[in-house]
């Protein structure tokens, strides 16, 4: 079953935030689609809750640095 999150973000400040986030978050085996904004230190990613899990995505972000707020 797909499903869509949205993530409250800190740590972004640039581009390649951005793109960090977008590879890393798009690499995880399940993950449809991954939007990240800049501007409004948001990320939205859209997964199969089969093969991924909320917590993992999280996790992936977490550990570039970033902070994830709940």
């Amino acid at each position: 079953m797909t499903k869509q999150i949205e993530l409250n973000v800190d740590g972004m400040s640039c581009g390649n935030c951005v793109k960090s986030i977008q590879t890393n978050v798009s690499a995880i085996s399940g993950v449809e689609t991954v939007e990240v904004s800049l501007e409004n230190k948001k990320v939205a990613v859209q997964f199969d809750e089969a093969q991924v899990t909320e917590a993992s995505i999280t996790e992936t972000i977490n550990s570039l640095g970033f902070d994830v707020q709940q």
